[in-house]
């Protein structure tokens, strides 16, 4: 199946700040194009720092900027910040990611892991049992989890479980629908708006 392709090699220079110190200015023009022919850019001078998929996940997926993932990782941040607070927009950035981690190497299951994970972070402000989660996300290290971390690293594994054990299928649309369906149940909520 063709998963699309990128432009190179991305040239970027990490910036030094205080606290996570993740971010990252794109250095000169990075692409990406889809199976359908859409180009996702991450232009010359842009700032970005790999928080799509949410830092409690961290510790099943990775962290950012780490894998087969990396470029995607790169084109998703700026596609998402486009995208602001406009949900279409959102995901489609996020199915735009799926196609871009198997374009960079991930196998099916660890693209429909990652996801997952970016499907998670579209929703994490909406979902109640995730929200207090969030003012905890950027708050170091800590040698343990609030009760709000947990549910959602549970949430996760309990989602990923139900989206694998369908069988794997390199088919975004599908891939789609089972997220939909394995979040909105483990949420109360109709993921398929978001």
């Amino acid at each position: 199946m063709n998963n699309g392709s990128f432009s190179g090699k991305p040239r970027t220079l990490w910036l030094t700040e205080s606290g996570d110190d993740r971010q990252m200015q794109i250095l000169e023009l990075f692409t990406y194009t889809d199976p359908d022919g859409k180009v996702w850019d991450a232009p010359e001078g842009v700032i970005i720092n790999g928080a799509s998929i949410p830092r409690p996940l961290w510790a099943l997926v990775g962290s950012p900027y780490t894998g087969d993932y990396r470029r995607a990782s790169i084109v998703h941040d700026v596609a998402c910040d486009r995208a602001k607070s406009d949900r279409k927009l959102r995901r489609a950035a996020d199915r735009m990611f799926y196609h871009a981690c198997r374009a960079g190497g991930c196998s099916v299951a660890q693209s429909i892991i990652f996801y997952l994970g970016v499907r998670i972070g579209a929703i994490w402000p909406l979902v109640p049992q995730w929200r207090p989660a969030l003012r905890l996300a950027d708050s170091g290290a800590r040698l343990s989890k609030s009760a709000s971390e947990e549910r959602m690293e549970a949430d996760f594994r309990l989602a990923g479980e139900m989206i694998l054990s369908q069988g794997e299928v390199d088919d975004a649309d599908e891939i789609e629908r089972r997220t939909d369906d394995a979040l909105s149940k483990l949420t109360s909520m109709e993921v398929q708006k978001f």
